[in-house]
């Protein structure tokens, strides 16, 4: 068993571990206020305000996911510490940077930290508690519960089993691989290799070979450092979601929710899995999610907890969607059957619909993006359709606006982000997103998301949108960057970009 003075060994070597390779850092949609208050109050709490809340991060690195936060939500505060020195030195430069007053770094061990540092409606601890010792995994849940506010969600996101034994024996073959070599670089190179040589060892076709070869494919996309970070790292330790929550429990903790709603696809909304569900675990909320995770083969969860006294409503309430905003960057096209429009959204997903108030709702939500709209904004078009009266959604509104939510048709919000809702004559995009596209290939967005920024002159346009050039100022500034483009080019290119960057909500209101 370990002990703390064991612990505070292993967190002294992870310390070291990030100061020699820093891990990727990135911002995080599934963590954000936001998020996190949509699902407390589609779950019956009532969370603090966004734009008056106070968040906090453990294990942030160097902010790249709390400092975006800040900016946007400038009447919050968000406070970030990390055991590693030199990500909080990086971040603590780009919010002074920034000149941001409301986010505060700080480099601390886990174990070191408690009540001083106040209460807390939010609480993030992202791909923290399945690689640190058994001490630290108690004091996270403990912390947790300490600082909590009576309505506050804390998110602490984890490997979990069964699909986390998958991830585990192939850690264990790298591992096995590389247990000599020190040079990080090497590791990883070494350890993939060793991969690469199991897979062509066995037969095509074996399914052996196929689990691993699906697993090398995803760890390709990911960067060396955050391999070397999760795969190499000294402790794993994923575990069943029923155990999680009993540690939970334990803690004084509950489980509120996941941080997103299940995917269509999602063996809970299978009609013929339903009988054989309610026999293995009846009505119990944990013990169904628990047989699920066997159907799903689950390897990750980003589980969302709050105080163990709170009362949690499973069944969701239709009057929490008044209490929302919501949005869709949707577009519309003609369907196939008279009167029918389709839905598409970026990634191709599409819907058909024919039903006139869903029509209605979306080409409006779509027309309004990337802004919100309250449910003040759209409760006439809910009423003209027979989904809302007396100023709430009923049964019918309720269930139609949560299938929509779960296809991922429209987004569900507890917060307007302070996006423009038009592009204006001197665009301005966020202070924030213009400082990372100075030294990396992508910025995060008012709307917490990530937008890649491959192309060198998208990237030093961003650069340029800071509200003091219009459209002839900044070609006149491109053409001094970029001499050796065409004229045409340059010019016919402006407003592309401006639409790209607004519709990713990177332009200010």
């Amino acid at each position: 068993m370990h002990t703390k003075k064991d612990a505070k060994e292993e967190v002294r070597a992870e310390k070291d571990a990030y100061d020699t390779v820093s891990y990727p850092s990135f911002p995080y949609p599934d963590t954000h206020p936001d998020r996190l208050a949509v699902m407390a109050i589609l779950h019956g709490l009532a969370p603090a305000p966004v734009d008056r809340c106070r968040v906090l991060e453990i294990a942030c690195n160097e902010g790249a996911n709390l400092i975006p936060m800040g900016y946007a939500i400038p009447g919050s505060k968000f406070v970030g510490f990390d055991l590693a020195r030199l990500p909080i030195e990086r971040g603590q430069t780009r919010i002074r940077e920034l000149a941001l007053t409301n986010v505060r770094l700080f480099e601390s061990d886990l174990l070191d930290v408690g009540s001083e540092l106040g209460q807390f409606d939010y609480i993030i601890a992202h791909g923290l508690y399945a690689w640190v010792p058994e001490p630290v995994r108690d004091r996270l849940l403990a912390l947790c519960r300490e600082l909590l506010t009576s309505h506050g969600v804390a998110f602490v996101s984890y490997n979990a089993l069964p699909g986390g034994h998958l991830r585990k024996m192939i850690r264990e073959m790298m591992l096995c691989h590389v247990q000599r070599i020190e040079d990080p670089e090497e590791k990883v190179t070494g350890g993939l290799a060793f991969l690469r040589f199991i897979v062509e060892a066995r037969a095509p076709g074996d399914a052996f070979r196929l689990l691993i070869e699906e697993q090398l494919k995803q760890m390709q996309k990911r960067s060396p450092e955050a391999i070397y970070h999760d795969e190499l790292s000294a402790i794993h330790h994923p575990l069943h979601f029923s155990e999680f929550v009993e540690h939970a429990r334990g803690h004084g903790l509950q489980y509120l929710s996941e941080s997103v709603l299940p995917p269509p696809t999602d063996p809970r909304f299978r009609s013929d899995l339903q009988p054989a569900l309610e026999s293995a675990a009846g009505d119990d909320i944990i013990a169904q999610e628990q047989v699920l995770d066997f159907v799903r083969m689950r390897m990750y969860r980003e589980t969302l907890l709050c105080r163990a006294e709170c009362k949690v409503c499973h069944d969701i309430p239709a009057e929490a969607f008044s209490k929302l905003f919501f949005a869709s960057q949707a577009t519309t096209s003609p369907g196939q059957a008279p009167g029918a429009q389709i839905f598409t959204l970026p990634g191709g997903i599409r819907m058909e619909s024919s039903h006139a108030g869903t029509i209605t709702l979306m080409e409006q939500l779509a027309n309004a993006w990337p802004c919100a709209l309250s449910f003040a904004e759209i409760e006439s078009t809910l009423v003209a359709s027979g989904l809302a009266g007396a100023g709430a959604v009923n049964g019918e509104g309720a269930t139609l606006l949560m299938r929509l939510a779960v296809a991922k048709m429209i987004e569900l919000h507890a917060w307007r982000a302070p996006v423009a809702p038009q592009i204006s004559v001197r665009p301005r995009a966020s202070a924030s997103a213009r400082q990372e596209a100075c030294t990396r290939a992508h910025a995060t967005t008012l709307l917490h998301t990530t937008l890649r920024l491959e192309d060198p002159i998208v990237r030093s346009f961003l650069r340029l949108l800071d509200g003091t050039r219009d459209r002839d100022t900044l070609f006149g500034a491109l053409k001094t960057e970029f001499p050796a483009m065409p004229r045409e080019q340059l010019e016919q290119g402006i407003e592309p970009s401006l639409k790209l960057l607004h519709r990713a909500g990177l332009l200010e209101a």
